[in-house]
């Protein structure tokens, strides 16, 4: 009987969890660009060991180029610092931003931050408060991260871009964890 309930309630919140991660991934599909803006900021993400962009990364790279090609803002402001294999995920995503055609000129990298909330700060630095941007993300991830960046920048909009499956799916599921635990210490 007991084994029973346990194993209920742990099938709620397998599914409660799952419909969650699903629901921000929704959410951040709906987010769209509206106007023009000072800087586009693109949100950081891994880098592979080869020192190559990952599939989020890449991703969100290439989605801010095709803003920025759109005439949507006049730089793109690439956040991150170390992560778990270098060079920084700024200098890799500046990188691949310039061999799309993007003028060095017009690209801002912030090589500091390892976090939403730190990317959000260090680009305020760069560009100023004031400033209106075009936060460039996963889908799942634009709920939190504009958010977060509503506390830095007068106005943030957001767009999310979809990335391979397997890390859509467990970046989702990592979300519904960081966004519970932002919002229990108050930090969106």
């Amino acid at each position: 009987m007991r084994r029973r309930r346990l194993q209920r309630i742990l099938l709620v919140l397998l599914s409660s969890w799952l419909l969650a991660a699903y629901a921000l991934d929704r959410i951040g599909d709906h987010a769209k660009p509206r106007g023009r803006y000072d800087a586009i900021v693109v949100a950081g993400a891994g880098v592979l060991r080869s020192g190559e962009p990952g599939r989020p990364l890449r991703a969100r790279v290439e989605r801010a180029v095709e803003l920025y090609r759109e005439g949507r803002a006049p730089r793109i402001v690439m956040t991150g610092g170390l992560g778990d294999f270098p060079p920084a995920e700024s200098i890799v995503a500046s990188a691949l931003a310039q061999s799309m055609g993007v003028p060095a000129a017009a690209i801002v990298c912030e090589e500091r931050s390892t976090s939403t909330e730190e990317n959000a700060r260090e680009a305020r630095y760069l560009i100023g408060r004031g400033a209106r941007v075009l936060l460039v993300t996963d889908r799942f991830h634009v709920y939190r991260a504009r958010r977060v960046f509503a506390r830095e920048f007068a106005h943030v909009d957001a767009v999310g871009t979809v990335c391979a499956p397997w890390p859509r799916f467990r970046g989702a599921m990592r979300e519904v964890v960081a966004l519970a635990s932002y919002t229990v210490l108050g930090r969106i």
